[in-house]
Protein backbone atom coordinates (compact mmCIF):
# COMPACT_ATOMS: atom_id res chain seq x y z
CA UNK A 1 0.00 0.00 0.00
CA UNK A 2 1.24 3.21 -0.84
CA UNK A 3 0.47 6.73 -0.38
CA UNK A 4 1.52 9.92 -1.51
CA UNK A 5 4.15 8.41 -4.33
CA UNK A 6 1.23 6.63 -6.15
CA UNK A 7 -0.05 8.90 -9.25
CA UNK A 8 -3.16 10.49 -9.01
CA UNK A 9 -4.45 9.18 -12.39
CA UNK A 10 -7.87 7.35 -12.77
CA UNK A 11 -7.54 3.24 -12.32
CA UNK A 12 -7.58 1.19 -15.26
CA UNK A 13 -11.23 1.48 -17.23
CA UNK A 14 -12.17 4.62 -15.08
CA UNK A 15 -12.75 7.68 -17.38
CA UNK A 16 -13.94 10.96 -16.40
CA UNK A 17 -16.20 14.62 -18.06
CA UNK A 18 -16.40 17.91 -16.40
CA UNK A 19 -18.18 20.75 -17.55
CA UNK A 20 -20.55 23.65 -17.12
CA UNK A 21 -24.02 23.52 -17.06
CA UNK A 22 -25.56 26.51 -15.48
CA UNK A 23 -25.79 25.70 -11.90
CA UNK A 24 -23.37 28.29 -10.95
CA UNK A 25 -22.02 31.51 -12.76
CA UNK A 26 -18.90 30.10 -13.61
CA UNK A 27 -16.81 26.92 -13.36
CA UNK A 28 -17.21 23.18 -14.38
CA UNK A 29 -20.59 22.00 -12.08
CA UNK A 30 -21.39 18.48 -13.85
CA UNK A 31 -19.01 15.87 -13.39
CA UNK A 32 -19.12 11.76 -15.04
CA UNK A 33 -17.56 9.02 -14.03
CA UNK A 34 -17.40 6.23 -16.05
CA UNK A 35 -15.78 2.79 -16.11
CA UNK A 36 -15.40 1.12 -19.62
CA UNK A 37 -16.65 -2.08 -18.28
CA UNK A 38 -19.09 -3.77 -16.49
CA UNK A 39 -18.29 -2.97 -12.74
CA UNK A 40 -19.35 -4.06 -9.43
CA UNK A 41 -21.03 -1.45 -7.11
CA UNK A 42 -21.68 -0.72 -3.46
CA UNK A 43 -22.83 2.62 -1.57
CA UNK A 44 -24.63 3.83 1.27
CA UNK A 45 -26.93 6.84 2.09
CA UNK A 46 -27.93 9.38 4.49
CA UNK A 47 -30.82 8.35 6.42
CA UNK A 48 -32.27 11.66 6.69
CA UNK A 49 -36.05 11.99 6.60
CA UNK A 50 -35.66 14.64 3.48
CA UNK A 51 -33.42 12.49 1.64
CA UNK A 52 -33.36 14.10 -2.47
CA UNK A 53 -34.62 12.14 -5.47
CA UNK A 54 -30.90 11.61 -6.48
CA UNK A 55 -30.80 9.50 -3.31
CA UNK A 56 -33.92 7.68 -3.68
CA UNK A 57 -32.95 6.73 -7.08
CA UNK A 58 -29.04 6.17 -6.50
CA UNK A 59 -30.13 4.02 -3.51
CA UNK A 60 -32.41 1.65 -5.91
CA UNK A 61 -29.76 1.78 -8.98
CA UNK A 62 -27.25 0.14 -6.33
CA UNK A 63 -29.33 -2.79 -5.02
CA UNK A 64 -27.73 -4.79 -8.17
CA UNK A 65 -24.53 -4.75 -6.99
CA UNK A 66 -23.48 -3.09 -10.27
CA UNK A 67 -22.50 0.35 -11.24
CA UNK A 68 -20.83 1.85 -14.06
CA UNK A 69 -20.96 5.61 -13.99
CA UNK A 70 -21.52 8.55 -11.10
CA UNK A 71 -23.01 12.07 -12.47
CA UNK A 72 -23.04 14.81 -9.88
CA UNK A 73 -24.40 18.44 -9.51
CA UNK A 74 -22.98 21.13 -8.13
CA UNK A 75 -24.85 24.02 -6.29
CA UNK A 76 -28.03 22.44 -6.11
CA UNK A 77 -29.55 19.54 -4.04
CA UNK A 78 -32.74 18.94 -6.12
CA UNK A 79 -34.28 18.48 -2.37
CA UNK A 80 -37.61 19.06 -1.66
CA UNK A 81 -38.28 19.59 -4.82
CA UNK A 82 -41.46 17.12 -5.44
CA UNK A 83 -42.30 15.08 -8.36
CA UNK A 84 -40.72 17.60 -10.37
CA UNK A 85 -37.00 17.37 -8.52
CA UNK A 86 -37.57 13.32 -9.23
CA UNK A 87 -38.50 13.70 -12.53
CA UNK A 88 -35.30 16.28 -13.35
CA UNK A 89 -33.18 13.77 -11.39
CA UNK A 90 -34.30 10.32 -13.41
CA UNK A 91 -33.78 12.11 -16.73
CA UNK A 92 -30.46 13.30 -15.55
CA UNK A 93 -29.41 9.65 -15.08
CA UNK A 94 -30.88 8.86 -18.87
CA UNK A 95 -28.87 11.72 -20.59
CA UNK A 96 -25.74 10.53 -18.49
CA UNK A 97 -26.95 6.61 -19.31
CA UNK A 98 -26.65 7.89 -23.40
CA UNK A 99 -23.54 10.20 -23.00
CA UNK A 100 -21.50 7.18 -21.16
CA UNK A 101 -22.93 4.73 -23.12
CA UNK A 102 -23.77 2.48 -20.35
CA UNK A 103 -27.51 1.24 -18.74
CA UNK A 104 -29.63 3.70 -16.95
CA UNK A 105 -29.59 1.26 -14.13
CA UNK A 106 -25.91 1.33 -13.52
CA UNK A 107 -26.00 5.26 -12.93
CA UNK A 108 -25.75 7.05 -9.88
CA UNK A 109 -26.56 10.53 -9.46
CA UNK A 110 -25.15 13.00 -6.57
CA UNK A 111 -26.35 16.50 -6.34
CA UNK A 112 -25.15 18.79 -3.68
CA UNK A 113 -25.96 22.54 -2.83
CA UNK A 114 -29.44 24.28 -1.84
CA UNK A 115 -32.30 23.16 -1.20
CA UNK A 116 -35.81 23.88 -2.37
CA UNK A 117 -34.59 24.78 -6.00
CA UNK A 118 -35.49 23.44 -8.57
CA UNK A 119 -32.93 22.27 -11.36
CA UNK A 120 -32.25 24.45 -14.34
CA UNK A 121 -33.35 22.01 -16.23
CA UNK A 122 -32.96 24.30 -19.61
CA UNK A 123 -29.16 24.65 -19.10
CA UNK A 124 -28.68 21.17 -17.88
CA UNK A 125 -30.14 19.73 -21.12
CA UNK A 126 -28.25 21.91 -23.52
CA UNK A 127 -25.19 20.75 -22.00
CA UNK A 128 -25.78 17.25 -22.31
CA UNK A 129 -26.68 18.41 -25.70
CA UNK A 130 -23.42 19.67 -26.31
CA UNK A 131 -21.55 16.81 -24.59
CA UNK A 132 -22.38 14.42 -26.77
CA UNK A 133 -19.15 14.73 -28.59
CA UNK A 134 -17.11 15.84 -25.40
CA UNK A 135 -13.56 13.58 -24.23
CA UNK A 136 -14.14 12.16 -21.30
CA UNK A 137 -10.41 13.38 -20.02
CA UNK A 138 -10.78 15.05 -17.27
CA UNK A 139 -8.75 14.19 -14.01
CA UNK A 140 -9.31 12.86 -10.51
CA UNK A 141 -8.30 16.54 -9.19
CA UNK A 142 -10.52 17.91 -12.12
CA UNK A 143 -13.34 16.02 -10.91
CA UNK A 144 -13.33 16.86 -6.66
CA UNK A 145 -13.03 20.59 -8.06
CA UNK A 146 -16.39 20.47 -10.46
CA UNK A 147 -18.00 18.85 -7.60
CA UNK A 148 -17.50 21.34 -4.94
CA UNK A 149 -19.41 24.26 -3.22
CA UNK A 150 -18.28 26.34 -0.28
CA UNK A 151 -15.20 23.94 -0.41
CA UNK A 152 -11.72 26.08 -0.12
CA UNK A 153 -10.04 23.13 -2.59
CA UNK A 154 -10.78 20.30 -3.72
CA UNK A 155 -10.08 16.47 -1.95
CA UNK A 156 -8.61 13.46 -3.89
CA UNK A 157 -6.74 10.24 -1.97
CA UNK A 158 -5.15 7.57 -4.24
CA UNK A 159 -3.60 4.07 -2.58
CA UNK A 160 -2.02 1.15 -4.14
CA UNK A 161 -3.22 -2.97 -3.64
CA UNK A 162 -1.00 -4.77 -5.56
CA UNK A 163 -1.62 -4.27 -8.93
CA UNK A 164 -4.61 -2.41 -8.75
CA UNK A 165 -5.06 1.30 -7.58
CA UNK A 166 -8.00 2.79 -5.47
CA UNK A 167 -8.54 6.58 -6.20
CA UNK A 168 -11.34 8.88 -4.25
CA UNK A 169 -12.50 12.12 -4.80
CA UNK A 170 -15.03 13.62 -1.93
CA UNK A 171 -16.80 17.75 -1.15
CA UNK A 172 -18.09 18.22 1.96
CA UNK A 173 -17.60 21.30 4.18
CA UNK A 174 -20.56 22.05 6.22
CA UNK A 175 -24.14 20.71 7.06
CA UNK A 176 -22.15 17.70 8.13
CA UNK A 177 -22.78 15.38 10.78
CA UNK A 178 -22.84 11.35 9.08
CA UNK A 179 -26.03 8.92 9.38
CA UNK A 180 -24.88 6.29 7.33
CA UNK A 181 -22.68 8.14 5.07
CA UNK A 182 -21.84 11.89 4.83
CA UNK A 183 -20.80 14.17 1.91
CA UNK A 184 -20.47 13.43 -1.27
CA UNK A 185 -17.29 10.80 -1.39
CA UNK A 186 -16.62 8.64 -4.97
CA UNK A 187 -14.16 5.63 -4.66
CA UNK A 188 -12.98 3.55 -8.10
CA UNK A 189 -10.44 0.72 -8.40
CA UNK A 190 -9.28 -1.47 -10.91
CA UNK A 191 -9.40 -4.49 -8.35
CA UNK A 192 -11.23 -7.29 -8.60
CA UNK A 193 -14.07 -7.65 -6.19
CA UNK A 194 -18.38 -9.45 -6.16
CA UNK A 195 -20.90 -7.23 -4.89
CA UNK A 196 -21.13 -8.63 -1.45
CA UNK A 197 -17.24 -8.50 -0.90
CA UNK A 198 -17.41 -4.61 -2.25
CA UNK A 199 -20.04 -3.87 -0.09
CA UNK A 200 -18.50 -5.19 3.18
CA UNK A 201 -15.30 -3.62 2.58
CA UNK A 202 -16.95 -0.39 2.16
CA UNK A 203 -19.35 -0.46 5.18
CA UNK A 204 -16.19 -1.70 7.56
CA UNK A 205 -13.98 1.51 6.27
CA UNK A 206 -16.67 4.14 6.24
CA UNK A 207 -17.46 4.01 10.18
CA UNK A 208 -13.83 4.80 11.52
CA UNK A 209 -13.98 7.65 8.94
CA UNK A 210 -17.00 9.24 7.06
CA UNK A 211 -19.31 8.23 9.83
CA UNK A 212 -16.76 9.52 12.67
CA UNK A 213 -16.50 12.92 11.11
CA UNK A 214 -18.83 15.97 12.33
CA UNK A 215 -18.27 19.77 11.61
CA UNK A 216 -21.30 20.80 12.70
CA UNK A 217 -23.77 18.42 13.85
CA UNK A 218 -26.01 18.53 10.70
CA UNK A 219 -26.91 15.59 8.86
CA UNK A 220 -27.25 16.37 5.14
CA UNK A 221 -30.63 15.52 2.76
CA UNK A 222 -27.61 14.33 0.13
CA UNK A 223 -25.12 12.07 1.56
CA UNK A 224 -23.24 9.61 -0.68
CA UNK A 225 -20.72 7.65 -0.82
CA UNK A 226 -20.09 5.22 -3.60
CA UNK A 227 -17.01 2.16 -4.05
CA UNK A 228 -16.73 1.08 -7.61
CA UNK A 229 -14.52 -2.07 -8.93
CA UNK A 230 -14.46 -2.80 -12.32
CA UNK A 231 -11.41 -5.67 -12.00
CA UNK A 232 -9.46 -4.14 -14.59
CA UNK A 233 -5.76 -5.08 -12.69
CA UNK A 234 -7.16 -8.44 -11.25
CA UNK A 235 -7.64 -10.18 -8.10
CA UNK A 236 -5.93 -8.68 -5.11
CA UNK A 237 -5.76 -9.52 -1.49
CA UNK A 238 -9.18 -9.01 0.41
CA UNK A 239 -7.09 -7.81 3.80
CA UNK A 240 -4.74 -5.68 2.32
CA UNK A 241 -7.60 -3.80 0.39
CA UNK A 242 -9.49 -3.23 3.10
CA UNK A 243 -6.38 -1.75 4.93
CA UNK A 244 -5.88 0.25 1.79
CA UNK A 245 -9.54 1.25 1.38
CA UNK A 246 -9.85 2.43 4.89
CA UNK A 247 -6.88 4.46 4.78
CA UNK A 248 -7.97 6.37 1.83
CA UNK A 249 -11.55 7.16 3.54
CA UNK A 250 -9.64 8.59 6.33
CA UNK A 251 -7.24 10.63 4.50
CA UNK A 252 -10.70 12.37 2.71
CA UNK A 253 -11.84 12.38 6.29
CA UNK A 254 -9.01 14.59 7.37
CA UNK A 255 -8.95 16.81 4.03
CA UNK A 256 -12.89 17.09 4.87
CA UNK A 257 -12.46 18.40 8.52
CA UNK A 258 -9.77 20.73 8.04
CA UNK A 259 -11.62 22.40 4.96
CA UNK A 260 -15.04 22.68 7.51
CA UNK A 261 -16.84 25.72 6.60
CA UNK A 262 -14.48 28.67 8.56
CA UNK A 263 -12.11 26.16 9.97
CA UNK A 264 -8.82 27.20 10.96
CA UNK A 265 -7.82 23.82 12.80
CA UNK A 266 -8.43 19.87 12.80
CA UNK A 267 -9.73 18.48 16.08
CA UNK A 268 -9.15 15.18 17.06
CA UNK A 269 -11.06 13.31 20.16
CA UNK A 270 -10.14 9.96 21.04
CA UNK A 271 -12.01 8.37 23.53
CA UNK A 272 -10.90 4.97 25.38
CA UNK A 273 -11.13 2.39 28.25
CA UNK A 274 -15.32 2.60 27.35
CA UNK A 275 -17.61 0.23 28.00
CA UNK A 276 -18.13 -0.60 24.37
CA UNK A 277 -17.77 1.25 20.80
CA UNK A 278 -21.12 3.24 21.13
CA UNK A 279 -20.03 4.55 23.88
CA UNK A 280 -16.75 5.64 23.48
CA UNK A 281 -17.94 7.32 19.84
CA UNK A 282 -20.91 8.80 22.00
CA UNK A 283 -18.75 10.94 24.21
CA UNK A 284 -15.78 11.67 21.15
CA UNK A 285 -19.15 12.83 19.29
CA UNK A 286 -20.43 14.71 22.45
CA UNK A 287 -16.72 16.43 23.07
CA UNK A 288 -16.15 17.24 19.15
CA UNK A 289 -19.31 18.55 18.46
CA UNK A 290 -19.39 21.09 21.12
CA UNK A 291 -19.66 24.85 20.46
CA UNK A 292 -18.02 25.58 23.38
CA UNK A 293 -15.07 23.48 23.11
CA UNK A 294 -15.04 24.18 19.38
CA UNK A 295 -14.93 27.91 19.86
CA UNK A 296 -12.35 27.25 22.88
CA UNK A 297 -10.18 25.07 20.23
CA UNK A 298 -10.48 28.03 17.91
CA UNK A 299 -9.04 30.93 20.51
CA UNK A 300 -6.48 28.46 22.27
CA UNK A 301 -8.25 29.58 25.70
CA UNK A 302 -7.65 26.89 27.56
CA UNK A 303 -10.67 26.10 29.52
CA UNK A 304 -10.42 22.08 29.69
CA UNK A 305 -13.58 21.98 32.01
CA UNK A 306 -15.71 22.46 28.47
CA UNK A 307 -14.51 18.89 27.79
CA UNK A 308 -15.41 17.45 31.33
CA UNK A 309 -18.99 19.38 30.33
CA UNK A 310 -19.34 17.40 27.06
CA UNK A 311 -18.82 14.34 28.75
CA UNK A 312 -21.62 15.10 31.69
CA UNK A 313 -23.81 16.05 29.29
CA UNK A 314 -24.51 12.51 28.54
CA UNK A 315 -26.67 11.39 31.37
CA UNK A 316 -28.09 8.13 30.22
CA UNK A 317 -24.13 6.81 30.39
CA UNK A 318 -24.44 6.15 34.47
CA UNK A 319 -21.63 3.99 34.33
CA UNK A 320 -19.53 7.06 33.68
CA UNK A 321 -17.83 7.70 37.22
CA UNK A 322 -16.08 11.34 37.41
CA UNK A 323 -13.26 9.71 39.18
CA UNK A 324 -12.32 7.46 37.15
CA UNK A 325 -12.39 9.67 33.86
CA UNK A 326 -8.85 11.74 32.90
CA UNK A 327 -8.81 14.09 30.26
CA UNK A 328 -5.73 15.37 28.18
CA UNK A 329 -4.93 17.61 25.37
CA UNK A 330 -2.06 16.40 23.06
CA UNK A 331 0.38 15.35 26.15
CA UNK A 332 -0.30 17.94 28.96
CA UNK A 333 -2.82 16.13 31.22
CA UNK A 334 -5.59 18.58 32.87
CA UNK A 335 -8.13 16.17 34.73
CA UNK A 336 -8.37 15.08 37.23
CA UNK A 337 -5.38 17.19 38.11
CA UNK A 338 -5.47 20.58 36.58
CA UNK A 339 -1.68 21.81 35.15
CA UNK A 340 -0.60 24.92 37.73
CA UNK A 341 1.26 26.01 34.38
CA UNK A 342 -1.35 26.72 31.57
CA UNK A 343 1.24 27.84 29.45
CA UNK A 344 2.14 24.59 27.90
CA UNK A 345 -2.01 23.86 26.90
CA UNK A 346 -1.87 27.53 25.48
CA UNK A 347 1.06 26.57 23.15
CA UNK A 348 -0.63 23.33 22.14
CA UNK A 349 -4.37 24.51 21.27
CA UNK A 350 -2.59 26.93 19.13
CA UNK A 351 -1.30 24.40 16.60
CA UNK A 352 -3.10 23.51 13.57
CA UNK A 353 -3.80 19.96 14.65
CA UNK A 354 -5.93 19.42 18.46
CA UNK A 355 -5.97 16.15 19.61
CA UNK A 356 -7.90 15.65 22.77
CA UNK A 357 -7.81 12.22 24.84
CA UNK A 358 -10.39 10.86 27.41
CA UNK A 359 -10.54 7.36 29.05
CA UNK A 360 -13.44 6.61 31.23
CA UNK A 361 -13.14 3.51 32.84
CA UNK A 362 -15.83 1.82 32.29
CA UNK A 363 -14.39 -0.72 30.02
CA UNK A 364 -11.19 -1.32 27.32
CA UNK A 365 -13.57 0.08 24.03
CA UNK A 366 -11.76 2.86 22.11
CA UNK A 367 -12.88 5.61 19.31
CA UNK A 368 -11.73 8.47 17.34
CA UNK A 369 -13.67 10.96 15.76
CA UNK A 370 -12.62 13.87 13.74
CA UNK A 371 -14.31 17.85 13.19
CA UNK A 372 -12.89 21.20 13.52
CA UNK A 373 -12.93 24.60 15.38
CA UNK A 374 -15.69 27.15 15.14
CA UNK A 375 -15.03 30.58 13.93
CA UNK A 376 -16.52 33.32 12.90
CA UNK A 377 -16.46 32.28 9.47
CA UNK A 378 -18.56 29.30 9.53
CA UNK A 379 -21.12 32.10 10.46
CA UNK A 380 -20.83 34.19 8.12
CA UNK A 381 -20.73 31.62 4.97
CA UNK A 382 -24.08 30.20 6.14
CA UNK A 383 -25.49 33.37 6.69
CA UNK A 384 -25.19 34.55 3.56
CA UNK A 385 -25.03 31.32 1.74
CA UNK A 386 -28.23 31.90 -0.58
CA UNK A 387 -27.66 35.33 -0.74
Amino acid sequence: MTHDDAPLIWPTGFHAYTGHGGLRESGDDISVIVSDRPASGAAVFTRSLFAGPAVVLSRANARSGQLRAVVTLAQNANVATGRAGEANAAEVVRRVAELAGVPEGDVLIGSTGVIGRPLPMSTIRAHFDAAAKAPFDATPGQVARAMMTTDTRPKTAVRTVGPARIVGVAKGVGMLEPDMATMLAYLVTDASLDAPALDAALRRAVDPTFNSLSVDTDTSTSDTVALLANGAAGPVDPAEFQRALTDLCLDLTLQLARDGEGATKLLRVTVSDARDHAQAKRIAKSVVNSPLVKTAVHGADPNWGRVVMAIGKNTSDTDIDPTRVTVRFGDVPVYPDEPSDLAPLVTMMRRDEVDIAITLGTGTAEATVYGCDLSAGYIRINADYTT
